[in-house]
């Protein structure tokens, strides 16, 4: 009997691509292998967001399009998991009967029973929890990049913005144990990662569970003693909860790196208070001023809505005043969309497409007038770049690589004949900024070869058993850092 392979298809944010490496994880430890980029998977699993507008449309196209292909492959199975399975439910079953088995975002590890219930039993099966079952990092991983990887710090939020439906689909704050985190980063260290970045919905304010206020700041620190752990990040915080034991962790901890992703969503008062955003304009400057002057190389970058109901022209200038002042290098700029069962969705003033379409593109113009004065500062300067897959469209017909400099910015880079790979590091000068991008044209000024360039060019992936050790402590975890085996705790289930 061959083996049964897999595709898994994620949507949405970086809590869903880490629930990903999870459910490849899982399906890899009950037998499945990777499908071919040209063959059939006999599973399909579509990890699926439910934040934007149309991701109900990104959906069922993607159901309707497989429909055919598993017509032809009877023996193909269809899985729908995340937050849109979480919000419709059976109702994913009814509109598109084809599919076998539906998930929510509390349960992503009961996919392998769950494919193998729909297969002997010859009907969906549909699983949805209320609250988690057991967190997603005790469960194994495929891990996707071979030099950085996703570490979550929490699920859920306890937070009750009114455009958000991330709070009803993912449930409230659950914070893992420091020692559970360190052990999980180790593991990838010790695999050859190079890089993490610390994930939850709000990271800033973890350590709730637990009772310690200052937990992000210490597990920061605590990063800093992993030896061979070159790159620390952390997405995303909440203003209301970022204090300024985080900015002296960040500042004084030599591998976190200078880079901050601090959601702004609306620079009008009014409108903050009607998101039920708990800060106001002059505190985000401060606290944007207070990360300068402890690092004055940070890259900061930020979130923005752009019509919310009833906002003004006045409440938007607001907001194109904080861009100016706060100068990000980048902003992740979206128009408001109406999201069934939060709160904003029932507001009046609901505003008409053409004005919302007109201010996305002003605010689209003045940030990209902020960022593109910022990376032309940076031409002649010596960079630090991680090399990576995937994120130079063009990299082909420039003959480029490209990576990402510490501060997360996006170099574009000539390598000569140096023989560099995704996962090795190079220095290199900047000789052009542009909006979105900085290119380095000139000759490497070093090439550092990395176990994680090795592992690339092997076609070798870290995977790492799941962690749940339930330590309480900080500090490094006594794992000895020469062991090729993946660290593992109980992975439940």
């Amino acid at each position: 009997m061959s083996t049964r392979t897999y595709q898994v298809r994620t949507f949405g944010c970086q809590m869903n691509v880490h629930d990903s490496e999870r459910l490849a994880g899982l399906l890899e430890d009950a037998g499945y292998a990777p499908a071919e980029a040209d063959g059939v998977p006999d599973v399909v699993v579509l990890n699926t967001c439910a934040v934007r507008e149309n991701a109900d449309n990104k959906l069922y196209g993607n159901l309707g399009h497989l429909r055919p292909t598993k017509i032809a492959n009877p023996g193909m199975q269809i899985a729908v998991g995340g937050c849109l399975a979480q919000k419709d439910r059976g109702d994913i079953v009814k509109k598109a009967p084809w599919v076998d088995v539906v998930f929510g975002t509390h349960n992503i590890g009961a996919l392998p029973v769950l494919l193998e219930r729909a297969r002997h039993n010859a009907e969906a099966q549909v699983e949805i929890l209320e609250s988690l079952e057991t967190f997603p990092s005790t469960l194994p991983a495929r891990r996707d990049s071979a030099h950085s990887g996703w570490v979550s710090v929490s699920v859920g939020c306890n937070n009750t913005c009114t455009f958000c439906i991330v709070p009803s689909l993912r449930g409230k704050e659950k914070d893992r144990r420091p020692g559970d985190v360190l052990a999980e980063v180790q593991a990838l260290v010790a695999e050859g990662v190079l890089e993490v970045t610390l994930l939850g919905q709000n990271v800033n304010s973890y350590g709730v569970e637990f009772g310690d206020r200052f937990a992000f700041g210490k597990l920061l620190r605590a990063c800093g003693e992993i030896e061979g752990l070159e790159r620390v990040r952390f997405t995303s915080p909440h203003p209301k909860d970022f204090t300024s034991d985080v900015i002296a962790a960040m500042a004084e901890t030599p591998n976190v790196c200078h880079q901050l992703h601090m959601p702004l969503q609306s620079g009008s008062d009014r409108v903050l208070k009607a998101m039920r955003r708990s800060y106001r304009q002059a505190r985000y400057l401060s606290i944007i001023d207070e990360v300068r002057a402890a690092m004055p190389d940070a890259a900061i970058t930020t979130d923005i809505i752009v019509g919310f109901p009833g906002e003004t022209e006045e409440d938007f200038e607001e907001t194109l005043n904080v861009v100016r002042a706060a100068k990000f290098s980048s902003a992740f700029t979206f128009q408001y969309s109406k999201r069934p069962g939060t709160p904003a969705a029932s507001l009046p003033d609901q505003l008409p497409k053409a004005v919302v379409q007109d201010r996305f593109d002003r605010l689209i113009a003045v940030q990209e007038e902020v960022s593109w004065a910022a990376n032309k500062a940076l031409v002649g300067k010596r960079v630090e770049v991680l090399v990576s897959t995937g994120e130079g469209r063009k990299d082909a017909d420039t003959r480029r690589l490209s990576g990402r400099a510490r501060d997360g910015r996006l170099v574009h880079f000539a390598p000569g004949d140096a023989g560099v790979r995704p996962g090795d590091v190079v220095e290199t000068v900047i000789t052009y900024g542009a909006p979105h991008h900085l290119v380095a044209d000139g000759p490497l000024v070093s090439h550092r070869r990395t176990r994680a360039g090795d592992n690339h060019e092997e076609g070798v992936r870290p995977r790492t058993s799941g962690v749940g050790l339930g330590l309480p402590s900080f500090g490094p975890p006594s794992v000895t850092s020469q062991s090729s085996e993946p660290v593992g705790g109980c992975a439940v289930r």
